[in-house]
């Protein structure tokens, strides 16, 4: 085990085999559990006294256009590692240790720019379709609106999410700031399929060249069999136009694949027979093998999970808790999550919350009782498709030293007894 700080060894709770609920609790047995902490908290009895409250006297503020977030909550922000040589070009991260549910708040969800974000008049912005068409075709935002919209939730993961893993020591901040590259929202569009079908797609078509109207001119290339299955040229998010920073007044959503696909500002598709070959297809998202090969056009996201409560910046108190946390996959819905306490010697299935969606993440939760001795939490997420999440070390055997995207092995949290959190390799 690598870690920053001295953790105790973990204590593998007896008489549980593999399989079985470690914190021996059922969801009656945690709520039974928490009323008790109550009544000891008030001495046995339950009191109708209570101080003075001036909120429940005073008339509170008016009506506002738009609404904002408590001030008590404005510690609830996305963290920014922006590039000091070229402003505008970063990341901001979703505070996931934060969140609760599976929609990430518009105003929270993960940023990747490569040179800032450009304010586009919506009446003024147009997509082009050409290439290898029957037709080229400009669509207005106004002419997409006119089209049925379809909606669907989704994860958009960036592939270099979670590349801290790839590192010799593990990093310690926060859940989200570790792993926050990934948001999930509810997005509405015109589906990809139905615009290309106005344009005619030719025969020999194979894939689309997708560029971006930021001062970058992002392009990308996308297989032509992903665009026509369930991509959507998404204007919502959420139920509001999307903002600028998600990409207003259009994007690409490519639902399950890498984040950098997911074009902000789309105005350009245009239909080939091979790939663009572009920057973010050949000196990045590229990664040499163990073997002497190189991965390319990797596209799908891995099955995925991480406990975000509790998790580091956290201080646990003994007693009854519930460990819960996210699960998603590119290859469709979560199966199952397990999690361990004892760093991996043992399993215990979590309960999955509904709704249990494709490409989607899904919330899962199991309650257990914490009376102070050292462990390593880890949660470990199976999909439809039979993917397993992978141990640390078997990612690396698998895909060498030399990766930078695509990481998605199990994250271990050390709970020591004094009930800090710390990032452990175990």
């Amino acid at each position: 085990m690598t870690r920053r700080k001295k953790i105790s060894t973990p204590t593998i709770p007896t008489g549980v085999a593999p399989g079985a609920n470690p914190s021996g609790l059922n969801r009656r047995a945690f709520l039974q559990g928490g009323l008790a902490l109550t009544a000891a908290t008030t001495g046995g009895k339950l009191s109708a006294a209570e101080p003075p409250l001036p909120w429940l006297h005073t008339p509170g503020a008016p009506l506002t256009n738009y609404g904002q977030p408590s001030e008590q909550e404005r510690k609830v922000i996305r963290w920014i590692t922006p590039n000091r040589q070229v402003p505008g070009n970063g990341v901001s991260w979703t505070p996931l240790h934060e969140l609760e549910g599976i929609i990430t708040p518009s105003g929270l969800h993960f940023e990747r720019h490569h040179n800032g974000v450009p304010q586009i008049p919506a009446d003024q912005h147009r997509l082009l379709v050409h290439g290898l068409t029957q037709r080229a075709l400009s669509f207005s935002i106004a002419d997409l609106l006119r089209y049925p919209l379809r909606t669907r939730l989704a994860f958009i993961e960036c592939g270099g999410n979670s590349n801290a893993g790839w590192n010799l020591e593990p990093l310690q901040t926060k859940a989200g700031y570790l792993h926050g590259m990934a948001s999930c929202s509810e997005w509405t569009g015109v589906p990809l399929s139905t615009i290309l079908d106005e344009a005619g797609v030719a025969p020999e078509a194979r894939w689309l060249v997708l560029e971006g109207a930021d001062a970058i001119a992002m392009n990308v290339s996308l297989p032509l069999h992903k665009a026509t299955d369930d991509c959507l040229l998404a204007l919502y998010q959420n139920g509001e136009r999307l903002r600028p920073e998600n990409g207003y007044p259009l994007r690409l959503l490519v639902p399950g694949w890498e984040g950098v696909l997911n074009v902000k500002w789309l105005r350009r598709i245009e239909l080939s027979r091979e790939p663009v070959m572009a920057r973010n297809e050949t000196s990045r998202y590229t990664e040499l093998q163990p073997d002497g090969k190189a991965r390319q056009f990797t596209f799908v996201m891995g099955v995925k999970s991480l406990i975000t409560t509790p998790s580091p910046g956290a201080v646990l108190s003994r007693g009854l808790h519930e460990l819960r946390g996210l699960a998603w996959s590119g290859h469709g819905r979560i199966k199952k999550v397990e999690i361990s306490v004892n760093g991996g010697k043992t399993w215990t299935q979590a309960e999955l919350q509904t709704p249990v969606l494709p490409q989607c993440f899904t919330r899962f939760r199991l309650p257990w009782q914490w009376r102070g001795q050292a462990a390593v939490l880890k949660s470990r997420a199976t999909d439809e498709a039979g993917n397993v999440q992978p141990e640390r070390t078997k990612l690396i055997a698998e895909r060498g030293r030399a990766g930078y995207f695509h990481y998605n092995a199990i994250v271990a949290w050390a709970l020591d007894s004094d009930g800090e959190l710390s990032h452990v390799y175990a």
